[in-house]
């Protein structure tokens, strides 16, 4: 498991996470909500050593983050960041290939070519292999990142806002994904979120931050709370149940 222990991170004199302590379930959707600045993204980036924390420690498995060799890093972890930019002229099984770096060196085995070709029907991108990345949609192009992810076979997964820029059928269509990547093949994901209603019927557990802080971490149901949501957010929540499933409305208070 995943093991955040007194975390400090700050940017000149502002404090992004402050003493930020964190024990993260294996194997199941932990979704992590806030305002803006709460240091969501900045935790998902200190976890993956893609930026420096100013104290406290990570353990990964109980080692410690700073003994993990690149390479072995990226065989146990993987992060897809909320903008994806590429400069190169790539199909989508090219990306998808960028995967399996960690394991294949550039040399790609049959157990590469496997890993990649059940990221492709795992993804539902098999008819969109041959096809350039700059010439798909929007939610094409991000289940092709996520297949990357995939096809590096890391048992923890970090999403920073995946659902970004996606209109509601595209961002089922990921959710219903991760889902599937924590039950069928028992991958430990953590996912920044801003949809809560998302949150709400994709997660198993819920983490809610507020300027670097947790207010909040359990199981979902018991976090998507009225009291708790306005407490976090400063908004009004209203929230509903639909076939054993909350549904939450919001308004500025």
């Amino acid at each position: 498991m995943i093991q955040v222990e007194d975390i400090k991170k700050q940017y000149d004199d502002r404090i992004i996470l402050d003493h930020f302590s964190l024990q993260i379930p294996k194997g199941k959707i932990t979704s992590l909500i806030g305002p803006n600045g709460a240091g969501k993204s900045t935790l998902l980036s200190v976890i993956s050593r893609l930026a420096e924390k100013d104290g406290g420690k990570i353990l990964i498995e109980e080692k410690d983050l700073k003994n993990y060799k690149s390479n072995e890093l990226a065989k146990k972890l993987s992060i897809l960041k909320q903008t994806n930019e590429l400069n190169l002229k790539l199909t989508v099984g090219e990306l998808v290939a960028f995967g399996r770096f960690p394991h294949s060196k550039g040399q790609v085995s049959c157990l590469d070519r496997e890993k990649i070709k059940q990221a492709l029907e795992f993804l539902s991108l098999e008819d969109l292999e041959h096809a350039y990345i700059d010439e798909l949609s929007g939610g094409q192009r991000q289940r092709a990142f996520l297949a990357m992810v995939v096809a590096q076979d890391t048992e923890y997964i970090l999403l920073d806002e995946p659902l970004n820029n996606l209109d509601m059928k595209h961002s089922v269509q990921i959710m219903k994904i991760l889902r599937r990547l924590a039950d069928e093949l028992g991958k430990t994901i953590v996912i920044v979120i801003h949809e809560i209603n998302f949150a709400s019927n994709y997660s198993d557990f819920i983490v809610a931050m507020k300027d670097g802080k947790i207010e909040y971490f359990d199981e979902t149901n018991l976090v998507i709370d009225q009291d708790k949501l306005n407490q976090v957010f400063g908004i009004n929540f209203e929230i509903m149940e639909s076939n054993g499933k909350k549904i939450c409305n919001y308004f500025n208070l």
